[in-house]
């Protein structure tokens, strides 16, 4: 935790922003971020239950519950994660609202009417692809709603490069769309809405670049300088990897059932501009 807060935002969203403008402050865009997915997962009434895969430090689950009046369950493999998320929601007065849990997605017992997952799906493995949307699928409500924002590629099927692979992210892969659609379409589910956000996780990634400089001394006293080093190469190779190398993100929208939203994506539009309006 003391390396991530020396450069994320102040929910801790370790996860693309959204730039409307790319004018905005970290704090903004990923403000942003949490509310153009939750306009995607039509939240039209408080209540609902929702399902958060790879909840992090708890900031997608606590913003879904405090603005939107869902019941949160957040779901993590890191301990870490999972006592700050708690202590999170135990400082916001939600912790009746929202319950986080060290729990594996496949072993998900229960159904729920949305499902949320965000910066998760990149650590799943490609041949865990199907298992991983099954779940979702089992684990949605019949008129449920589920979003998956990821990383990916707009390119074929690739491979990690192994310098990330061994010091960043050990397992990770962007998948190409091909690969997640093969996926989906073995399980049932509806593809009900795809976004991709090109651009967005560059501005992202340089702004936490700055941030990391700022505070650079910080993270040699807590680990070392061959450490910051590494650190720093990271960002800017991830940086240039959505500038010029065929990386974005994208968000998919799935669905057990045809008639799960409406005809058009209007209602996600209006949902977000009544919200900044508001």
């Amino acid at each position: 935790n003391s390396l991530y807060a020396l450069f994320l935002d102040k929910d801790w969203q370790y996860s693309c922003a959204y730039f409307q403008t790319g004018e905005e402050t970290l704090d903004e865009a990923q403000e942003a971020k949490k509310h153009h997915i939750a306009a995607k997962l039509k939240l039209d009434r408080p209540g609902l239950e929702v399902l958060d895969i790879g909840c992090g430090w708890g900031g997608m689950a606590l913003t879904l519950a405090r603005d939107y009046g869902a019941v949160v369950t957040g779901i993590t493999l890191s301990e870490e994660q999972l006592a700050f998320a708690r202590q999170r929601a135990q400082d916001e007065g939600l912790a009746g609202q929202v319950n986080f849990e060290l729990l594996d997605y496949r072993h998900l017992k229960r159904r729920f009417d949305r499902i949320v997952s965000v910066g998760m799906f990149e650590h799943v493995g490609v041949g865990h692809y199907k298992a991983f949307f099954e779940t979702v699928r089992n684990a949605l409500n019949p008129d449920g709603i589920a979003l998956i924002h990821s990383i990916g590629r707009s390119d074929e099927p690739g491979t990690t490069n192994p310098w990330m692979n061994k010091y960043i992210f050990p397992g990770g892969y962007s998948p190409a769309l091909s690969e997640v659609f093969a996926a989906v379409q073995q399980t049932g589910l509806w593809v009900t809405d795809c976004e991709i956000l090109r651009l967005h996780y560059a501005r992202t990634i340089a702004i936490w670049h700055e941030r990391f400089a700022a505070r650079r001394a910080e993270a040699v006293a807590l680990y070392d300088e061959r450490f910051a080093r590494m650190f720093e190469f990271y960002l800017v190779a991830a940086e240039l990897a959505f500038r010029v190398q065929g990386h974005m993100n994208f968000q998919l929208q799935l669905a057990p059932s045809i008639s799960a939203v409406p005809y058009t994506r209007d209602y996600m539009v209006d949902a977000e501009r009544a919200r900044t309006a508001g």
